[in-house]
């Protein structure tokens, strides 16, 4: 491991921010895909029903 001494706390918690800032925004475009599918089924429905 990499010797970060007096700024272990800090660094180690900038790597934690950055993990969860990273995961927030592939959840939300997993969300918006998942989103903008189910409108495009909901309108292709509506037009070919």
């Amino acid at each position: 491991m990499i010797e970060l001494g007096k700024y272990a706390g800090t660094v180690l918690a900038a790597y934690g921010v950055s993990v969860l800032l990273l995961a927030g925004i592939v959840w939300h475009s997993v969300a918006a895909n998942a989103r903008a599918r189910n409108d495009l089924h909901r309108q292709e429905g509506r037009t070919n029903g």
